[in-house]
């Protein structure tokens, strides 16, 4: 057993990420400026969209998407219960009401059908319309975009894609974010860049969608102010500007780019360490009876922002609490991700949620355990998971 204890998912900054901030507090220019735009031009470029927009967090790129979208009260958004409180929290925020739907037994995915079937059922209710689809790209595995994107032409409904964990994610071989033609109706995809992010900016995110699309965002992201604060105090600029919409203080700051600068050039060895690790969870794990490892479909090409593993709890005479405080015990942080949605007070209160209303999502729930994976790790780091892991399934399978 290691005598340290090994965090969950530490940041990796580097020297570059450090000189970059220096020279920003350095400058004339700390809050939203020219390294802002640099590192919205160089995301577009990165991933293959037509237009970015950096914004201090993944929940803001969220409620500004909403928000440019016109979704308010009387109208309503679907999701998926496995994810993080923010996916649902910004639909709340603009008074509209979250229509959650059950996930796919095997990715934890939001399930197509489930939003075909809702889509049935909700429309014949008049008290709100359905104006989008917010599917969740769940660990880093693609959602089966095509067929939510076919449900949304049919239904005439927009698509904001939660990809918090999506980067560099691909499906079919496009990058999630890239830029597609929707045809009727729209696309925006939401990237956060937390500090345990694949990329991460420490606090940050980014928008990406067409062109008029971001434009009306970039209004929407400060204060809805009918131009840019940064060019206000440029030769360029002038002290003259007019409110337009009711908008919100989401901007990300030079300092936060120029983290995020060095992160996006990183990010291919960041990701192929990352690759690496999967590689030797899958190959320990992959045979363990009490252990079910990750799905990776075929078609996709899994961002791996977590590993998580199922444990198969009836093979074991613990549950997933005891199992992971036997890793603390070892010295190895893990967490689980996520509660759902409808267990959380404040849901389960105002929606009457029940457990069992999501089945698949409430079972996979009670069996879930994220392991550590981040590029700081070392070979050894990886073996001392590795084998404290089976050892805990040692000790306690039936």
């Amino acid at each position: 057993m290691r005598n340290t204890f090994l965090p969950f998912s530490p940041p990796l900054i580097g020297d570059e990420e450090i000189a970059e901030v220096v020279d920003t507090l350095r400058s004339d220019w700390i809050t939203t400026g020219p390294k802002v735009r640099r590192f919205e031009e160089e995301f577009a470029s990165y991933i293959g969209a037509h237009s970015a927009l950096a914004l201090n967090s993944g929940t803001a790129a969220l409620h500004v998407s909403l928000a440019t979208l016109g979704i308010g009260p009387g109208d309503a958004v679907i999701t998926t219960p496995m994810t993080f409180c923010s996916s649902v929290h910004v639909i709340e925020h603009v008074g509209a009401r979250p229509i959650l739907v059950d996930v796919e037994p095997d990715t934890i995915n939001i399930d197509p059908k489930k939003i075909e079937e809702s889509l049935q059922s909700e429309t014949r209710n008049p008290k709100y319309k359905i104006r989008a689809i917010m599917p969740v790209h769940l660990y880093g595995h693609p959602c089966e975009m095509d067929t939510i994107m076919e449900i949304a032409r049919q239904h005439k409904l927009a698509i904001i894609e939660d990809a918090a964990h999506a980067l560099p994610a691909k499906y079919k071989g496009r990058l999630i974010g890239s830029q597609i033609t929707p045809g009727d109706f729209q696309i925006a995809s939401c990237f956060s860049f937390y500090a345990t992010k694949n990329l991460t900016t420490a606090e940050g995110g980014m928008l990406t969608g067409s062109p008029e699309f971001i434009e009306e965002a970039r209004i929407w992201s400060l204060h809805g102010m009918s131009r840019d604060a940064w060019k206000r105090y440029t030769s360029e600029g002038s002290w003259y500007y007019e409110v337009i919409r009711p908008g919100f203080k989401y901007n990300m700051t030079d300092i936060q780019a120029a983290i995020g600068l060095h992160q996006l050039r990183k990010l291919p060895q960041f990701q192929a360490r990352r690759r690496e690790i999967v590689r030797c969870y899958n190959e320990a794990f992959s045979q363990v009876e009490a252990l079910q490892i990750p799905t990776e479909r075929p078609e996709i090409e899994h961002a791996w922002h977590l590993y998580v593993l199922r444990l198969n709890l009836e093979t074991l005479t613990i549950d997933r609490a005891r199992f992971i405080e036997e890793l603390r015990a070892r010295n190895i942080g893990t967490s689980v991700h996520f509660i759902p949605i409808h267990l959380h007070p404040y849901y389960r209160g105002k929606y009457s949620f029940k457990p069992d209303d999501f089945p698949v999502a409430f079972r996979e729930y009670q069996r879930i355990i994220s392991l550590p994976l981040y590029p700081r790790m070392t070979n050894q780091d990886v073996d001392d998971v590795i084998e404290a892991v089976l050892d805990v399934v040692n000790c306690f399978k039936k």
